[in-house]
This record gives structure tokens, C-alpha cells and sequence, in this order.
């Protein structure tokens, strides 16, 4: 599996992932070319080699026309829609784009729909977001793991005024995700940065196991004192690892809608396709809504290579307008199958494991409810007799 780790030492931007992707070596006039046919006023990449704190990098400038324009997603997804790009930079510039959106709507208590864009809705930016997606692409890479995310700290001020780093949108993109620590005085992270790497990112941490075959370092606008303001990025091919005794820690998408008129039959189907879908956990909630409608929030919890399975099935088996998805670090215990011996027949189980206790034993519902009906006594006698044959062993 191509693989691409992002080593944000120094936060993460739009402009520094792209030189970055440039330098571990995306073809930069076959992204000007995709990048034309988006329609944007006379855009232009410019890669320069500049030194940062002494190492080598590329810096991508964006030159285009002067324009005063707030753009909404509709008009960008149809800025891309009707583009040159493939299916797959498609939907990865969609999919960052989207991120961005979720953001700005929860921030202003908006919606996707909208919600403007101020400063992520210029050329440089879209161009930033849009070159990123082609590189991914065109440098064939199939999973990307991201390191912790350092922010920086201090003031910055937005089109809405003097606000705090990280910036309301940046903080929320990075709502689940591991942040590192930084006493460096300015804008580490920018909500294009930011929204890039949680919405291709599937895990946040260390270098995951591969033989790297390129890197590239892409240069921040800025000169920082205390360190080289540059994101590296590793490309190659994945390897595997050997057999962790208990990898207790992953990340998980979580989806959620609200839903007000639909019937129960409809979740109960829609549940059903999402397990099978690969859902790690499907949950339902009772809220109140507007106009003192009660109505459902349906949760979904999967995977990120199953997230593109499972959200088209929220929009095509329910009536939601929107879905809501942020990533989730999840600590799990340690577990693993078993088969019991009792007296009704065996019956299978997970085995928990909890340091400093002993193991406890969970027998598989489906089998306890099989072995009661064939043998015509209650379900919790089957439980009993499991956790007792358990124990005994």
C-alpha cells in the first residue's frame, strides 16, 4: 500500500502541504494544468527552493488577479465539478472542502449551505486545497497517517476580528485529534492545513512501519526563530509490523444526523445496511427538534477506509440534508475470542482483559439465544452457565 506520513513539526497549511507533495516529487505543471481548468482569474504556481533554518524546502506561491469574492461550497463544488480532474481529485478536494464547511457552520452557527468562506475561499487558497487533492493523486498514495498537531499560540486577526490561535475553525477541524505542544508565538496551523489533514488522514501518531522511497519539504510562508518552518512529508510503501502484544489506542470516524421524519422501519433497515456496510457501532438517540417535533440522532462509529461506504448510506435510505462527522481517538482494552465448553454445548465469547485484574469472560449473545430456544430454557440460564464454565476453567 502507497503510504504518505505528515511530519508537522511546524503545523500544517495548505501552501506548505503542496510544496511538500512538489518536493516528494507531484508533477507541478500537471497540477497548473488541472488547476486552469477550474476557471479561477489568471491563477499561477510558482515553486521556489528556499532555506529554512538552514535545510533545503519548496515554497509554493499562488500569483493570480486581484478579487474582492466570498465564495459558498456550491460554488466551489461546481468550480471542481466542472474541472478537468479525476473522479478521485474530486472527491478528495470535495471531501476537504466539506471539512472546511462542517467547520465554518459550527463555528458561526450556520449551516453547510450558508456558510461563507472568507480567507479559505480565495483563489490562493482553493488553489492550495485543489493542488493538494492532485498530488495525493498523482503520486498514488492510498493512506496517509499524520503526526500530533502543534497549533502555535498568541493572535491572529481574521475577517471576523482578533481572535486566538488556534482560529475558531482550525480548533474545531481539530476536534478529536492529538495536538502537540508549541510555545512558538504565531499561526502554526491554518484551517486549509488543518482541514486537509483530518479529512485524509486515518490515524494521527508516529511514523507507521514503511520503506520510504521519497520526502519533500514544504516551506511555510513565515521565518521562525526557534525552529524551521517546514512540513515534511514521507512517501513509500507500507510494511508489515509485527504482531503488537495489545495496540489498545485507534481512531475512529464518528457520523451522526438528526432525523424528524422518518419511520421506524426506516432506521431499523438503514442500521441494518450500515452494519453490513462494515459499521464498528450503529446507536440511536431520542432528541426533541424544532418545532417540537421528536426525532432521532442516528450515530454511526466506522472506520476511515469504510467512511466513503457508509455516509452514502445516510443520504440515500433516510431524508437527512447533512451529516455530521468529526474523527475520535478511542482507548480500547485488550481482547480476544473464546470458545466455552457447557453443559448446553459451546459457546462462544470475548475474553476482556484489564490490567491488574483477572480476565472476564462476555458469552456471545446470538449463541446464548440459539442454544435456549433448542433446548427450551432461559436465556440468562445459558449466560450463567457460560460465565460458570469460565470460571471453573
Amino acid at each position: 500500500m502507497r503510504l504518505a506520513y505528515l511530519d508537522c513539526l511546524s503545523g500544517i497549511s495548505g501552501d506548505m502541504t503542496l510544496g511538500a507533495l512538489v518536493d516528494a516529487g507531484a508533477d507541478l505543471a500537471a497540477i497548473q494544468t488541472l488547476i486552469n481548468s477550474l476557471g479561477l482569474p489568471s491563477c499561477r504556481l510558482v515553486a521556489t527552493t528556499v532555506k529554512k533554518h538552514g535545510f533545503r524546502a519548496t515554497q509554493i506561491t499562488v500569483e493570480h488577479e486581484p478579487e474582492h469574492k466570498h465564495r459558498h461550497l456550491h460554488h466551489i463544488v461546481k468550480m471542481i465539478d466542472g474541472s478537468g480532474l479525476s473522479p478521485r481529485q474530486q472527491e478528495l478536494a470535495k471531501r476537504i472542502f466539506g471539512r472546511l464547511a462542517e467547520a465554518e457552520a459550527k463555528v458561526h452557527g450556520s449551516t453547510i449551505e450558508k456558510v461563507h468562506f472568507h480567507e479559505v475561499g480565495a483563489v490562493d487558497s482553493i488553489a492550495d486545497v485543489v493542488g493538494a487533492a492532485i498530488g495525493f493523486d498523482l503520486l498514488g498514495i492510498e493512506r496517509v497517517v499524520c503526526s500530533p498537531v502543534p497549533t502555535g499560540q498568541g493572535f491572529i486577526t481574521i475577517a471576523h476580528g482578533r481572535v486566538s490561535v488556534p482560529a475558531p475553525a482550525t480548533a474545531e477541524l481539530l476536534r478529536g485529534v492529538p495536538l502537540a505542544s508549541s510555545s512558538v508565538e504565531c499561526e502554526l496551523t491554518t484551517p486549509t492545513g488543518a482541514a486537509i489533514a483530518t479529512a485524509l488522514a486515518e490515524v494521527f501518531g508516529p511514523v507507521p512501519a514503511m520503506k520510504i522511497e521519497s520526502i519533500g519539504y514544504g516551506a511555510g510562508q513565515r521565518e521562525l526563530a526557534e525552529q524551521p518552518n517546514v512540513l515534511r512529508l514521507l512517501v513509500g510503501e507500507a510494511v508489515a509490523e509485527p504482531t503488537a502484544a495489545a495496540d489498545t489506542n485507534d481512531t475512529v470516524w464518528v457520523l451522526e444526523t438528526n432525523l424528524d421524519n422518518v419511520t421506524g422501519e426506516v432506521i431499523g433497515y438503514t442500521t441494518t445496511r450500515l452494519f453490513e456496510a462494515g459499521a464498528l457501532d450503529v446507536y440511536t438517540t431520542a432528541i426533541g427538534m424544532k418545532k417540537n417535533r421528536p426525532g432521532v440522532k442516528l450515530t454511526v462509529l466506522c472506520a476511515h477506509a469504510e467512511l466513503e461506504k457508509i455516509e452514502p448510506i445516510l443520504f440515500r435510505e433516510t431524508t437527512t440534508l447533512g451529516v455530521r462527522r468529526w474523527l475520535a481517538q478511542r482507548h480500547k482494552l485488550e481482547r480476544s475470542a473464546l470458545v466455552i465448553d457447557t453443559p448446553f454445548g459451546k459457546i462462544a465469547g470475548k475474553l476482556r482483559r484489564v490490567e491488574g485484574q483477572p480476565p472476564a469472560f462476555a458469552p456471545e449473545y446470538d449463541d446464548c439465544a440459539r442454544v435456549a430456544a433448542e433446548r427450551g430454557v432461559p436465556l440468562q440460564t445459558v449466560f450463567d452457565a457460560a460465565r460458570r464454565a469460565f470460571a471453573a476453567e
